[in-house]
């Protein structure tokens, strides 16, 4: 009796205090991690090394107590807390009902945050330019950051999950389990689109058929209403009408080499303009000081690669 006794505590001991890999913590959180591009814009590559440093592959105190994988700490907070160490001594961690509020909360954090908004103007396959980011912007101390995560990203490939190039995810129990709030295809993939897609500035973009909606389109070419909005500078509700040019990517800083300049015709709109060029809304306006919503007089001649001085 004694015997098993011993045999029984000697197996719990070891399998109680197993530690999880970064391959199981990738398994386990792939999912999560591609479910929240879909919806925030967030590389996964980039949530899901964040995630294993941050959390050491779901081992840490933090993670395992607290559902807290991003180490972000209580500022600003109104939910449940966790205290530990990190910069100081006993600091407030932000404490989850379960992992998947904490994904959920890190995309959040950045998306809301405008010391992060600069990253979401770049290609969600630019995970160098992420994690450099993350580091400037100061999510963390440490002078490697970066480096680490570009690490854990290209050891494990990551990067395909952001590309869609990643094999299937198996979406096991405990994710289930998680996710019982979520309405996301587990499995990411670039769909091919119904519509011809055409270049400009070397930016995708696809005329459409029919009059639709923003969601209605968003679904077809399988990006969030959001990036729809924001790639094409349209508001939340606006209609989307026939024979539109919609960018399926957000467009460049500024028009191609041969084009310079361009002389504003009888009713063309900066919008007009900014989606002819395939340049960004704003820099159209920077580059020509002008304010935000000022509309220009026809026959005005304006800057599309240099600052007007």
């Amino acid at each position: 009796m004694r015997s098993l006794f011993l045999i029984s505590f000697l197996l719990t001991s070891v399998f109680g205090f197993s530690q999880m890999t970064q391959e199981q913590y990738i398994e386990n959180f792939a999912p999560m991690a591609v479910r929240e591009m879909k919806r925030s814009g967030v590389p996964a590559s980039i949530t899901l090394s964040q995630g294993i440093l941050e959390s050491a592959s779901g081992n840490s105190r933090l993670a395992k107590e607290g559902n807290n994988h991003f180490g972000i700490k209580c500022h600003g907070w109104k939910g449940d807390e966790i205290y530990a160490d990190d910069d100081a001594k006993n600091e407030c961690f932000r404490k989850y009902p379960d992992a998947e509020e904490s994904y959920r909360d890190h995309s959040d954090f950045l998306r809301n945050n405008s010391r992060y908004h600069f990253l979401f103007e770049l290609e969600i396959t630019d995970y160098k330019g992420w994690a450099k980011g993350l580091k400037k912007a100061g999510y963390a101390t440490s002078p490697t950051y970066a480096e680490k995560l570009i690490g854990i990203i290209e050891k494990h490939e990551l990067y395909n999950y952001d590309s869609g190039k990643a094999k299937p995810i198996k979406d096991n129990k405990n994710n289930r389990n998680n996710n019982r709030n979520n309405n996301y295809n587990d499995n990411f993939e670039i769909n091919l689109y119904a519509d011809e897609i055409l270049e400009n500035n070397r930016v995708p973009y696809i005329i459409t058929k029919n009059n639709t909606s923003i969601k209605t389109l968003s679904q077809e070419v399988d990006l969030m209403p959001w990036q729809l909005t924001k790639y094409n500078d349209l508001n939340k509700d606006e209609p989307i009408e026939a024979n539109d040019t919609i960018y399926l990517k957000p467009k460049r800083n500024k028009a191609e080499k041969q084009n310079e300049t361009h002389v504003v015709k009888d009713g063309e709109t900066m919008r007009d303009i900014s989606q002819m060029y395939a340049i960004k809304l704003k820099k159209l306006y920077k580059k020509n000081n002008l304010e935000q919503g000022e509309e220009p007089l026809p026959g005005t001649k304006l800057n599309l690669r240099k600052k007007k001085k």
